[in-house]
């Protein structure tokens, strides 16, 4: 019987010491003073702080964010994450309009919604999600918007109004290669995650997905993986070094050099992705800007 994740994080004995390229710098200035203050002020959720992100004080310093919608408690206990799993409260119906009037008040160019899984609702969350667009659209007209989905559990009518709102990029993370998807993203399906990209791309989206590194796959198993994203005309592709949040949560195997990301960068761009974000302290939202820009 395979150790479940919990297992795994206590029975490993070695910590691999973190090299001094992942060394970041404090959150520190005046814009991202501004941004924690939005944040408070209007009770918003952020993947920078729910997920520990290492960028967070690079990106608010440069006054962005990416707001996470629909709470701050997952239905999912990946083993990578640090959101928090269990029973989310009730939806907030307000939430759609006050992070449309941060973004208003940030003078946000490119907009990065994301959101927890909210497998207990029958449409996935999917209904706040398209409100939520609508709304910086209505308050924010030329802000231009990437959202980042979960797979709502392969219920296509949700993933549908996604389609419909057509944000002008729209992600959705594998995370890791087949073998380890399992155990990294123990509710989620692989080939499940493949089909939203390929119905997303199918609907006329343009699409973005980011793989972490690190956690014990192959470099043979993240070129299969990168092969499956293009099979799937996948336009932008994301890598980074999976960064342990917790004891409790998946340790990390290896750290990838900065070399080697160099060259994943290089393999990504001969297999025809549009864009490739590709370094040690890349996570999805990083640099999200010139995923449209420079497109």
């Amino acid at each position: 019987m395979e150790n479940n994740i919990q297992d795994i994080a206590v029975e490993e004995k070695k910590t691999i010491r973190k090299p001094k390229w992942l060394r970041v710098k404090l959150p520190t200035g005046e814009n991202y003073r501004k941004v924690r203050q939005l944040v408070d002020e209007h009770k918003l959720h952020t993947i920078c702080e729910s997920g520990s992100c290492p960028n967070m004080g690079e990106c608010w310093g440069e006054g962005t964010a990416t707001f996470m919608i629909l709470g701050n408690i997952c239905t999912r206990s990946c083993g990578f994450c640090a959101v928090k799993t269990g029973r989310p409260d009730e939806v907030d119906e307000f939430e759609p309009g006050r992070v449309a009037h941060s973004v208003k008040v940030m003078g946000v160019k490119h907009a990065v919604i994301t959101s927890v899984d909210r497998d207990d609702l029958a449409d996935g969350g999917s209904t706040i999600w398209v409100q939520t667009v609508k709304a910086i659209r209505h308050q924010s007209p030329v802000t231009t918007l990437e959202t980042l989905i979960p797979d709502f559990a392969g219920k296509w009518e949700n993933l549908q109004r996604i389609i419909d709102v057509a944000p002008e990029i729209v992600s959705h993370n594998l995370e890791t290669v087949r073998r380890l998807t399992k155990q990294v993203r123990i509710q989620a399906k692989y080939d499940r995650s493949l089909e939203v990209l390929f119905r997303l791309k199918k609907g006329g989206m343009r699409t973005k997905s980011g793989v972490m590194l690190g956690l014990g796959e192959t470099h043979d198993e993240v070129v299969e993986t990168m092969e499956d994203l293009r099979s799937v005309d996948c336009d932008i592709l994301t890598l980074g070094q999976y960064l342990q949040p917790t004891p409790k949560h998946l340790p990390v195997a290896e750290f990838i050099t900065p070399e080697q990301f160099d060259w994943y960068k290089k393999k990504g761009v001969e297999m025809g992705f549009r864009y490739v974000e590709s370094g040690p302290l890349v996570r999805s939202s990083y640099h999200a800007e010139k995923h449209i820009f420079e497109l």
